[in-house]
Formats: C-alpha cells, sequence, structure tokens
C-alpha cells in the first residue's frame, strides 16, 4: 500500500511543479513562448491593380465640347464584336500633357462569354470625359488613341 501512495504523491508533486509558475521549464504551457502578429503584406504596400483592358479597335469618331469649367471630350469607337463593356478614356501621362497634347487612350474590357458580330451600331461603344480648365491650360492638342489608329482635335 504504501508504493502506490508514494508514487500517487510523487505525481501530485510533479504536477504541482508544472503549474509553480510562468517561468517553470516543466510546465507545457510555457514551451513554445508567447505568439506573435506577423503579415504577409510588403512594408512599401501591394502593386497597384493592373488595368487589363484592351485599347478599342478603331476610334470612328472624337469631338471636343466646349464648357464653362473646361472641355467634355467624346469619342466613340467601333469593336470586332458585340458584347463589350466597361469602356473609358483613360488619360496618359496623368493628365499632364506631353508636348503639347494631351493623350487618352479608348480603353474597355472584353466580352465574359463569346458574343456575335451583329451590325456596326450594335458594335459601337463610346465614352466621354470631363476636362477642367486648369487641366487644358498649354494643351495644344487632345488626341484618343485605339489599337489601330487615333484622332486628335488641335485648338
Amino acid at each position: 500500500m504504501q508504493k502506490p501512495a508514494l508514487a500517487a504523491l510523487a505525481l501530485v508533486l510533479a504536477l504541482g511543479a508544472c503549474g509553480s509558475g510562468s517561468w517553470s521549464r516543466l510546465n507545457p504551457m510555457t514551451w513554445f513562448g508567447d505568439d506573435s502578429v506577423e503579415t504577409i503584406a510588403p512594408s512599401s504596400g501591394w502593386a497597384s491593380t493592373v488595368d487589363r483592358r484592351a485599347l478599342v479597335p478603331v476610334v470612328s469618331d472624337m469631338e471636343v465640347l466646349r464648357t464653362p469649367e473646361g472641355a467634355i471630350v467624346r469619342a466613340r469607337g467601333t469593336t470586332a464584336t458585340q458584347g463589350w463593356w466597361d469602356v473609358q478614356l483613360r488619360p496618359v501621362n496623368d493628365e499632364k500633357p506631353v508636348d503639347g497634347a494631351l493623350i487618352y487612350e479608348f480603353v474597355l474590357a472584353e466580352p465574359r462569354q463569346r458574343t456575335g458580330t451583329g451590325p456596326e451600331q450594335s458594335r459601337s461603344v463610346n465614352a466621354a470625359v470631363k476636362v477642367s480648365n486648369y487641366t487644358l491650360a498649354g494643351v495644344r492638342r487632345i488626341v484618343v488613341r485605339g489599337a489601330q489608329n487615333a484622332r486628335s482635335v488641335r485648338r
């Protein structure tokens, strides 16, 4: 009867040593240390999103309409198939003139599924952008680029 009692006493003392403090090496709760928060984000941040839209194949028409606040640049393009969307006149060089020319790229997103050809009216896309008087200062020409051609208007 003494052997089981001695074994139980030794077990109670050993378990008591595990819980005797957080500094104890016998305490399994302290074997791996404190947890820490880590991030996978780079210190300079993630790269900006990449615009994967394509240039419109043909810029068929372009005009600049004067307004009291500046101008509105409108362009029409023609695609090979129907269903192109997310149309925009995307400024080049952050809307700063390059050699007196304000340049826009006519971009659009391709259809999410196969579409038909159809008549030219159904394949026509339009886009416009408002340009302030401040941006127009020093601009002598406005250019809209497509994949196969570009249209421009001089002041």
